[in-house]
């Protein structure tokens, strides 16, 4: 019975943690838009886009350790630190790997902002972009569920809402360099 609740726990929360990167990821996108919704405070999306990292740090933490200690997967530390160090879908698993370094790159610097100055930390975030394609290429190749109808539907929903805020960025990017390089400051 206890390795089924591990199977479920590393399943389970690698869904979660998906649906946690993409809202992370969205959230990301519209906040750097300066998006505000009437009746909240500026602050709010930033706020939100930060809580929302910190579940997904959490369900993350919970997926790789339901993987590592599942005795069916047999995955093995190392293979959860080493890109294409594992025995079970060795490319699959890489790129979540990449993507968990990735995510702890993100959110160290996250943490260090005031420290390491906007240049730096603007730069550290822009793996962000490379980021979520990684965790939701390993999604879609590496979970036994990929396929399920249901999975589908949240692999296409977490698609479509991330091109959806990638598209709002970049249209928003683009109104703002037509106002000129004051505007670029964002």
């Amino acid at each position: 019975m206890s390795e089924q609740i591990l199977w479920f726990a590393a399943r389970g929360a690698g869904i979660v943690s998906l649906l946690m990167l993409t809202a992370s990821a969205a959230l990301g996108l519209v906040t750097v838009t300066r998006f505000q919704a009437a009746g909240w405070p500026r602050f709010f999306n930033y706020e939100l886009h930060r809580r929302v990292s910190l579940l997904a740090v959490a369900f993350l933490t919970t997926h790789v350790l339901a993987a590592i200690l599942d005795p069916y997967l047999r995955l093995g530390l190392s293979a959860a630190l080493v890109p294409l160090a594992s025995s079970w879908r060795p490319v699959p698993v890489a790129l979540g790997v990449i993507a968990l370094y990735l995510f702890v790159a993100l959110i160290a610097t996250s943490l260090l902002r005031r420290h390491l100055g906007q240049h730096a930390w603007r730069a550290v975030h822009w793996a962000s972009y490379l980021m979520w394609p990684l965790a939701f290429a390993h999604a879609v190749t590496a979970g036994s569920d990929a396929m399920a109808p249901w999975m589908v539907v949240i692999e296409a929903t977490a698609l479509a809402v991330v091109a959806g805020a990638a598209t709002w960025r970049w249209v928003d990017r683009g109104a703002t360099m037509a106002l000129g390089p004051q505007s670029l400051a964002r």
